[in-house]
Parts: structure tokens; C-alpha cells; sequence
């Protein structure tokens, strides 16, 4: 038979189990586990604000436990996105317009754009079918190039998403060569296949960002044509991209996040930074790729190929701060995205251009982050012109524009 005694240290000893308990309950209620964050990213050479930001600690800085996700195409970005299973990524700029407007996905599906990551650093590289025939920035000689190759064989085209920023790219410089984007075909490859894919000659050029134009000239398998600041210096290039649920119902880590990769912004901008950086690029969970070619075109080095020299970029190689100048997401440039897709036949009636830029980018929220950095925010709605064109774009007369450009 148990004594008392016993009965009663029995009795204290769970009772002090129940108290531990209740503390420890107590203390994670007050101190909740984060909840972790999953960034979506494409292997290129401007994901790295979003690489950087967690190999320096900087999310970790911000109190955010974010973890990058290597996917394979801006196809699986937009779904992942939008189904929430990522909630943001390294995204194509125009991206959230392509999808909202029916091009690049359902129509009103809705995205949003928290910051710009990065300018320039985007390129058209020609197969070997134009070397010899067309230079560097060469376009007075594009079209008779590409009627010549086409009396062998179908010409080719490829881009990374229907509406992207490659899309637009190669469209401007079609035009501005005199080439119909109806006359030669344009395909959609996933950017690490673009290189594979003009080896096995299913193009006979592509635009697509770094490193892969420097890896197909390295390998000999094209050439450096034109970059992407050549037809419009420094223009909106990548953003960060987030899922709407995330962005209207968690704006405190959202900003945390954006913090952090504002800072690696600034961090990538010291050049002598972007070794290192180009180091952590080149790791087979990221970009995998040469760190030699990563580096030279992070420099402002390119290594054109086809015999054709180096070029030098000086002050408009891959911009990803510019003295606050890249970040800041404007309206103005969601309309100008727009307008090139009336332009071109992409969409056949004119949407509402202000409005849809308007709801699509975080304006006030990136406003809020940048002045809590000491980041300047950039003026918005100011007319200006891209390298390739004569008439100047004004975001409150997109029509005026459009009309413009299609004489």
C-alpha cells in the first residue's frame, strides 16, 4: 500500500510537469516559430539581389526566414505564384501585365510588383548562320541577313515568355531592323535551355538574359548581337513579384523582404563586390554556370564572340541600385509594356493602361520601404524615349504612341 508520503511527492511532481508544460506553452504563443517564406527565382545572372540577400544573412537581418526555390521556367513562376506555393520570385517586369491582360496567362489574374531588381543586362545573340554577315549593333543589315537564311531554311526566334521582357525586346529590335515579327517564327525555351537549344539548331536566335548569351558566345555557338541597354538604357529589367494574398495580408514581412534585398541591391552595386557575387551565382543550386563568364559580363565585359571583340559597358552594364535610381517600380513603365503589346497585335483592344499598372504595382508600400533606407524614390509619369525609336513615349497618351510607332 502506497503511504501518503508518496501519494503527495507523486502529486507535486505532476503538478509541476503541468506547470513547466504551460510555461513552455506560454513562451512559444508569445514567440511563434516564423513562418518561412519561399522566393521563386530563374537560374540568371540578375536573380542575385534575391541570392545575395540570403548567402550575406541579410533576410535572416530582417528577422524573415526566407527560402529561394530554383524553378525551371516563368511558365512554372506565374502558376506558382498564383496557386500561392510561392510566395513571390526574380520575375520578369512585365510579367504581371502579360498574365493580366490574357497574353501570358488567364486574364485579371492578378500579380503584384513590390520593387524593380535590376536594369539592363539582357542580349540577342545570332546564331552562326549571321557571323560574317551582321556586326555588332549592326541592324541596317539584319533583314537582308535573315531573307538570306531564309532561302535555306525557316527562321527562328526564340524569347523567354510570351509578353516578357525578351518578347518586347525582340520585338523593338525586329522592328527597328524593318523585320515583321510575322514574317519569322518566335518560340517560347526556358533561359538554361536557350543555349542547348541553338546547338541543335531549333533557332536561329534568341533573346534571353546573362549568363547564357556569354555562355553560347564562350562555346561558340553564337554571338553577342545587340544588349538589351543598347536598345533601351537602363530600362526596367526583372522585379520582385509577389503573390496578392501575400502582399495585401502580410505586408510586415513583405517589407522585411523587400529591406533586405534593397540592401543586397546596394551591396551588388560596390563593384568590387561582384566577384564574390558571381562566386555564389556560379553554384550548381543557382545559375550553374561559369563563373568566368558570369563575372566578365557582371564587370561590364562582353566578349561578343564570332571574331567580334570585346565590348566595354561602362556605366550601363547590370545595374541592380544605381543610387536608388533601379528600384523604384513605375507606373509609367507598366503602361509603356501595355502599349507595346497594342502595338505589336499582342492584344487587339487597348486595356486600362493607368488603372492596371496602378493595381498591379505596389507604389505606396516600395514608397514606405524606400524611405525607411534612405532610398530616394524616382519621379513617375514623365515622358521618355528608348534607343531604338524616334517619338517619345507618353504614359498619359499611350494611343498617341502606338499610333506613332506603327507609321
Amino acid at each position: 500500500m502506497m503511504t501518503t508520503q508518496y501519494i503527495n511527492k507523486k502529486t507535486k511532481l505532476i503538478l509541476i510537469c503541468c506547470f513547466i508544460m504551460v510555461l513552455v506553452n506560454s513562451i512559444a504563443g508569445a514567440n511563434p516559430p516564423k513562418r518561412v517564406i519561399k522566393l521563386g527565382f530563374i537560374p540568371l545572372t540578375d536573380c542575385a539581389p534575391l541570392v545575395i540577400a540570403k548567402e550575406m544573412g541579410l533576410f535572416a537581418k530582417y528577422g524573415v526566414d526566407v527560402q529561394l526555390s530554383k524553378e525551371a521556367s516563368w511558365a512554372v513562376v506565374r502558376d506558382k505564384i498564383l496557386n500561392g506555393e510561392l510566395d513571390g520570385a526574380h520575375c520578369l517586369f512585365s510579367m504581371p501585365f502579360s498574365v493580366y491582360t490574357g497574353i501570358g496567362g488567364k486574364s485579371g489574374s492578378e500579380m503584384r510588383i513590390a520593387m524593380t531588381l535590376s536594369n539592363n543586362g539582357q542580349a540577342i545573340t545570332l546564331s552562326k548562320d549571321f557571323c560574317g554577315i551582321v556586326g555588332f549593333k549592326d541592324l541596317k543589315k539584319v533583314a537582308g541577313a535573315i531573307k538570306t537564311v531564309k532561302a535555306r531554311k525557316e527562321v527562328t526566334f526564340a524569347m523567354t515568355f510570351p509578353g516578357g521582357t525578351h518578347d518586347i525586346w525582340l520585338r523593338n529590335w525586329l522592328s527597328a531592323c524593318g523585320v515583321s515579327a510575322k514574317s519569322v517564327g518566335i518560340i517560347t525555351i526556358p533561359p538554361p535551355q536557350m543555349v542547348a537549344n541553338m546547338k541543335v539548331d531549333n533557332m536561329e536566335g534568341f533573346c534571353v538574359g546573362e549568363p547564357w548569351n556569354g555562355v553560347a558566345a564562350t562555346q561558340n555557338i553564337g554571338f553577342t548581337h545587340i544588349a538589351s541597354q543598347d536598345i533601351w538604357t537602363n530600362h526596367p529589367e526583372k522585379a520582385l513579384v509577389v503573390n496578392k494574398t501575400f502582399a495585401e495580408t502580410d505586408k510586415e514581412d513583405l517589407k522585411n523582404v523587400m529591406k533586405a534585398i534593397m540592401e543586397a541591391c546596394k551591396w551588388l552595386d560596390v563593384m568590387s563586390n561582384r566577384k564574390k557575387a558571381a562566386l555564389f551565382l556560379s553554384r550548381p543550386n543557382y545559375v550553374n554556370a561559369p563563373v568566368q563568364v558570369i563575372e566578365a559580363r557582371l564587370m561590364g565585359s562582353t566578349d561578343l564572340g564570332c571574331d567580334l571583340g570585346v565590348q566595354k559597358y561602362k556605366n550601363d552594364y547590370m545595374l541592380f541600385y544605381n543610387n536608388g535610381m533601379v528600384n523604384t517600380p513605375k507606373i509609367s513603365y507598366g503602361i509603356w509594356f501595355m502599349a507595346q503589346y497594342m502595338r505589336f497585335g499582342m492584344i487587339t483592344t487597348a486595356p486600362a493602361y493607368k488603372d492596371i499598372s496602378q493595381k498591379i504595382i505596389m507604389s505606396d508600400l516600395y514608397a514606405e520601404v524606400a524611405k525607411s533606407m534612405g532610398v530616394p524614390i524616382q519621379e513617375d509619369m514623365k515622358p521618355f524615349k528608348t534607343n531604338l525609336e524616334t517619338i517619345m513615349f507618353d504614359p498619359a497618351n499611350p494611343a498617341a504612341y502606338i499610333a506613332g510607332a506603327k507609321k
